[in-house]
């Protein structure tokens, strides 16, 4: 599942049956090459981060949140990693080299496990096994 195909879907809470805000973007580990958390937009104000192990469902028209899900802000070890300049769409790509590989036009995930499928960049794909690390600069890939 592409991050542009799931930015902007409803966020409902499987118990109440409500919305709980709209996607807004995506967290990621680079250490883990994986989704941990989503932002969320238009939430009651509880807050706009909510962790991937809250996350039940993920499908065609919204994201379905387990019992008891509840919205914060990012604290502990996630809240460097939700710092809104490390979005992936648009961040400049560079093999561990320093040579260019493009800027992230898309990023394929397993929505089951919020894997890293695939980093889509104006010059090719990679796959997502090969983030090293990712800053307010830039994402950089091991090499093949």
């Amino acid at each position: 599942m592409l991050f542009s195909e799931t930015a902007g879907r409803q966020v409902v809470s499987a118990t109440e049956a409500r919305t709980v805000g709209i996607v807004d973007g995506f967290v990621v580990d680079p250490a883990t090459a994986s989704v941990v958390a989503l932002r969320l937009k238009k939430t009651d104000g509880s807050g706009d981060t909510l962790v991937w192990e809250h996350i039940h469902a993920i499908g065609p028209d919204a994201v379905i949140v387990r019992s008891g899900a509840t919205l914060g802000t990012p604290s502990g070890e996630l809240a460097p990693l939700a710092d809104k300049h490390r979005s992936l769409p648009g961040k400049r790509v560079l093999d561990e080299r320093g040579e260019a590989l493009g800027t992230v036009s898309d990023v394929d995930f397993d929505p089951d496990s919020g894997a890293l499928l695939t980093i889509r960049t104006t010059t090719g794909d990679h796959p997502g096994k090969r983030v090293l690390g990712l800053g307010s600069y830039a994402l950089i890939l091991r090499e093949p």
